[in-house]
């Protein structure tokens, strides 16, 4: 079976965020404070606390605009927070029961046939099933009910 790892937003995006840099859309992320401890920090992995302060955004999780390039909203913690370390385990923040998994080509955009909406408990081995294929570079999950993305899963 494919080894693999989860991976979140890259540190140094994170804090132009956290400092007022604008999101994929232009615009400063709003800052509000966490309502029930649903909202998933793509940064730590972690699900940021009832009443913290966070921060909403749009965010493209491609290196560069193109058609399949799609751009959504995501929470953040509002300070810094620690980076998840890429790891194997489920990360804290894909608590809902199902998600949906695509995979993606070298060139960012999907390949066609890899997206479905996959249980929690088997996303991992989804994910290395998807990443078995060579045409895969990597996959992204997102949430079934509102596709947002959650976090990327790379061979490793």
């Amino acid at each position: 079976m494919t080894r693999i790892r989860f991976v979140a937003l890259p540190t140094a995006a994170v804090r132009a965020l956290q400092a007022g840099g604008p999101d994929a859309n232009g615009q400063p992320p709003e800052r509000v404070l966490a309502e029930g401890g649903g909202n998933p920090c793509r940064h730590c992995l972690r699900l940021i606390a009832e009443g913290a302060p966070m921060l909403i955004l749009a965010y493209r999780p491609f290196p560069k605009p193109q058609p399949y390039a799609e751009i959504g909203p995501i929470f953040l913690h509002a300070g810094p927070c620690e980076p998840a370390t890429p790891g194997h385990e489920l990360p804290q923040i894909l608590a809902s029961p199902d998600y949906i998994l695509r995979g993606y080509g070298t060139n960012d955009r999907i390949v066609y046939g890899s997206g479905g909406v996959v249980a929690r408990e088997a996303i991992a081995a989804r994910a290395a099933e998807l990443l078995a294929d060579p045409a895969i570079a990597y996959v992204h999950i997102r949430s079934a009910r509102n596709n947002c993305y959650q976090c990327r899963v790379e061979r490793g």
